[in-house]
């Protein structure tokens, strides 16, 4: 009779343990798909703030120094060039918002060479991008132009120098006694004769119809002067 109960208790205990894990691994499962289904929450970053901006105003003329040599006998259309400011820039209200050593970079637009009866050959450029040391850059719209200083102007062997003209385009031009480049004009904004050429090496009997004009060179180290012909908007400059 005690083997009779023992096995009956056996029995029952079985059934009841495999009930309990029948219902133990349907929860499980059933939990394991709630957590597979759970939606994972991300956490947006916070967004930084926005560095103020600062107006450069138009026609803020900028001094540059010429980082490679240009001429008018190699130089294609399309080429770029680099130039360095020398001095900071400054907004309207007076930060600094291109400091000096900051890289200027300009586009060669059309470029002549010389050529026989004295004309001298020219380079017209314009600036395109300035490039902080921080890594910082933006577009620009920048023409060439003298740096607006009396004692800024040299005999065209070290500084490049010239008058702007009211409503012509400034200009690299072949001449001075080194066979560089000066800045002169177009008149009319590319339309008509040139405005400040110098041609040179004319003397005895030769005359100007046999006389080729000088290329326009212009050095590394020239230093020259960029307007910005629209105001542009930066942050005050940091180092980082």
């Amino acid at each position: 009779m005690f083997q009779k109960f023992n096995l009956k208790n056996t029995m029952r205990f079985s059934a009841f343990l495999m009930l309990a894990l029948i219902i133990f691994g349907t929860v499980s499962g059933a939990d394991a798909q709630t957590r597979r289904r759970r939606p994972v929450i991300r956490r947006a970053a916070a967004a930084r703030p926005r560095a103020a901006l600062y107006s450069v105003a138009a026609n803020t003329r900028i001094r540059v120094r010429m980082e490679e040599t240009i001429d008018s006998k190699t130089a294609r259309i399309g080429d770029r060039f680099e130039t360095r400011t020398v001095e900071p820039v400054y907004s309207t209200n007076g930060s600094v918002v291109i400091p000096e050593g900051s890289t200027i970079v300009g586009r060669v637009d059309t470029v002549t060479a010389a050529r026989k009866g004295g004309k001298p050959g020219t380079i017209d450029v314009t600036f395109v991008q300035v490039k902080l040391p921080n890594g910082t850059t933006r577009a620009i719209n920048g023409s060439l132009s003298d740096l607006d200083s009396k004692d800024a102007k040299s005999n065209n062997e070290g500084t490049a120098s010239g008058d702007r003209m009211g409503h012509r385009k400034p200009i690299f031009i072949g001449g001075g006694a080194a066979g560089g480049a000066v800045i002169g004009a177009i008149a009319g904004g590319g339309k008509g004769a040139l405005i400040g050429a110098i041609i040179g090496g004319v003397g005895g009997a030769i005359t100007e119809n046999q006389t080729k004009g000088e290329n326009a060179e212009v050095k590394s180290g020239t230093e020259f002067g960029i307007v910005l012909n629209q105001a542009i908007s930066m942050p005050k400059y940091s180092e980082q």
